[in-house]
């Protein structure tokens, strides 16, 4: 079964398909030390990231839900906070690629003076 979450504002950038989706109802939140937290019991996992649709700003969740949609997905999101994990053994990486040494030499015998030195780097893993 899918289930298609609909926000109001712009997704995180981090969000890949392939993520885990978690849902908690605000009526599980409390105030504790100036921050908003949740009872861990009251988490429940959504399932699986499948699409991700920026207009509208929508995830398609796939899940194993053997009923019909519960009835906290199918109530207003205001009311509820979205939340995403990574599978830390797909997400783990270092240092990959190319890298570059830079040496920068002034042979000349008059004073000379370094303005500026510019950088172009792309991200390739996505």
């Amino acid at each position: 079964m899918q289930i298609t979450l609909t926000f109001q504002q712009e997704l995180n950038s981090s969000l890949q398909i392939g993520d885990t989706i978690w849902y908690i109802s605000n009526i599980n939140i409390n105030q504790t030390g100036g921050y908003d937290v949740g009872n861990e019991e009251k988490i429940t996992k959504l399932g699986t990231v499948v699409e991700i649709n920026n207009n509208p700003y929508q995830i398609i969740v796939s899940n194993s839900f053997t009923s019909a949609t519960p009835q906290f997905i199918t109530s207003n999101l205001t009311d509820a906070f979205i939340m995403f994990s990574k599978d830390n053994g797909a997400n783990l990486t270092s240092l990959k690629g190319y890298y570059a040494n830079a040496r920068f030499e002034n042979n000349s015998k008059e004073k000379a003076e370094l303005f500026a030195v510019s950088s172009e780097i792309v991200e390739s893993s996505k």
